[in-house]
């Protein structure tokens, strides 16, 4: 009995008997990745219902928290044979072999690119969280007639579900909604703060869970309270250091994007380099081979020039001896008629030999001045290779390179804390800033909720042509007559319900 009296208590209470101070824990690097793990193990085991073109999403950001930046050269095809990244229930729904699932993760894990590993592991616990069964607590409980039911426990509220669905609640509480919570024995009781709802009570069966479902009701308000709250000092110094360390890391990354851009342009020049001298040397060898060519063909005409200048001379030399028979023959005296006239024919015919030597002896003069020629212009060839040889060697190997100004990011600009004491009384400036921060993040949150609501759609066309419905679950149809009608039953819209639309009482 005085148990029962004990735990008859509001929240409000509750938090009087919380003491006033309360120390801030760091959540460590490895202590986000075991929970990181956990989350991805109740996905792959099915303990939270994941949409399978969520869980290809899910699948991308953990390969890329494990392998890092996409490379087509080091991750090649068959790279995620041995990985665990779907869950069965997924890959069993749709005709499609391990090498399609690994292309689709392939090509958003690409999209990937420059996120660091704890930037990774973020994204997936922010894209985890909106599943509906995230975070939530199930417990069985009976209502006042007797009928079973579940009741869900999270950081938003308290939900009432039906035992075979666990996705959409048939009503919620929200935190900021509920008055008071208190249980006598095993029944449970929760009071509205419009009065004109009803007071919804329920039965559990054992005492032990009935502790446990008014601690997690406890913490989980604490928390949905905390929140809502200006930071204290602590806890602001806490966000500058971790927005300090936040700013460094970027400045580290950018730096190390700027030494790998740097490293690259130096191999892309180097290998200009290497290709401009080795085409130089190509033009240097054509060049020599050029040469020599001249040098062998000048020869070969000087030689040429040479026999026909000697034939030349020896025709000269022969029409000079035959000239000379000529007048030889003329002085003879010969006294017959038959001897003049064999005489005047052997003189024709001496005058005829000499005119055919005279000119073969000018056509042999005419060849002798074109060899010359010839040589002229093949020394003159020589001359030419000779030069663009000795240009080509005297060329410059390396271009000047202008050196790469390398500009340093803008100083981290310093946070001034100012704060009298730990109390929670803080100025309307504050409240103000306050809301504006939490604005601004729900802004980027909801730009990047619909990037990526529009990529799962793409990605849930894609492969709904290879569904198998007959493999389909019981979650699988729940889900899909959710998102049949807009997800306007999902636990978060039945939050966002006005309670006061006729303000009927609770019927379950």
């Amino acid at each position: 009995m005085a148990g029962a009296i004990a735990s008859r208590m509001s929240f409000s209470s509750l938090k009087r008997k919380q003491p006033k101070t309360f120390t801030v824990r760091i959540v460590t690097m490895d202590a986000e990745m075991e929970f990181n793990c956990e989350v991805k193990k109740q996905i792959l085991d099915e303990k939270i219902y994941c949409p399978p073109e969520a869980s290809v999403l899910l699948a991308s950001y953990a390969v890329q928290a494990k392998y890092g930046d996409y490379d087509p050269s080091v991750h090649k095809r068959g790279f995620l044979a041995q990985e665990e990244l779907l869950p069965k229930r997924v890959i069993n729904l749709y005709q499609m072999t391990p090498e399609m699932w690994e292309e689709r993760i392939t090509a958003w894990y690409a999209e990937h690119r420059g996120r660091a590993r704890d930037e990774a592991e973020m994204e997936y616990l922010k894209i985890a969280q909106d599943l509906e069964m995230y975070g939530v607590n199930y417990f069985a409980i009976r209502n006042k007639k007797g009928t079973e039911l579940l009741l869900g426990v999270d950081a938003l509220g308290l939900h009432i579900y039906d035992p075979e669905n666990r996705l959409t609640p048939k009503i919620s509480f929200p935190w900021n909604e509920i008055r008071n919570i208190s249980y006598s024995d095993k029944e449970f009781t929760i009071k509205p703060l419009d009065k004109k709802i009803d007071v919804f009570k329920f039965n559990s069966s054992k005492l032990r869970v009935n502790k446990l479902i008014l601690q997690l009701c406890i913490g989980n308000h604490d928390l949905f309270m905390r929140r809502r709250k200006a930071d204290s000092l602590e806890v602001q110094q806490m966000k500058a250091q971790a927005r300090e360390e936040k700013a460094r890391k970027q400045m580290e990354r950018q730096r190390l994007a700027r030494e790998k851009q740097m490293r690259e342009e130096a191999e892309r020049t180097r290998d200009e380099l290497e290709r401009r001298l080795l085409q130089m040397k190509e033009e240097a060898t054509m060049a020599n081979e050029a040469l020599m060519r001249s040098e062998e063909t000048a020869d070969l005409l000087a030689e040429k020039a040479q026999i026909t200048e000697e034939e030349a001379k020896l025709l000269a030399q022969k029409a000079a001896e035959a000239e000379q028979e000529m007048q030889r023959i003329k002085a003879t005296a010969i006294r017959t008629e038959e001897e003049k006239r064999l005489m005047e024919q052997k003189v024709l015919e001496a005058e005829v030999l000499a005119l055919k030597m005279a000119e073969e002896s000018e056509r042999r003069a005419k060849e002798a001045d074109q060899l010359k020629q010839d040589l002229q212009e093949a020394r003159e060839a020589e001359r030419r290779a000779k030069q663009k040889l000795l240009e080509i060697s005297t060329k410059p190997t390396y271009p000047p390179m202008n050196p790469i100004p390398a500009s340093l990011p803008p100083d981290i600009p310093s946070f001034n804390l100012i704060g009298d004491s730990l109390s929670f009384d803080f100025k309307d400036t504050d409240m103000k800033r306050l809301s504006m921060e939490i604005e601004k993040e729900k802004v980027e949150y909801m730009e990047k909720s619909k990037h990526l609501q529009e990529q799962l759609n793409e990605l849930k066309t894609e492969i709904e042509a290879l569904k198998l419905k007959e493999r389909e679950t019981a979650l699988d149809i729940l889900h899909s007559e959710n998102a049949d009608r807009g997800g306007t039953n999902s636990k978060h819209n039945t939050i966002k319900k006005p309670q006061a639309q006729g303000r009927r009482p609770i019927c379950i």
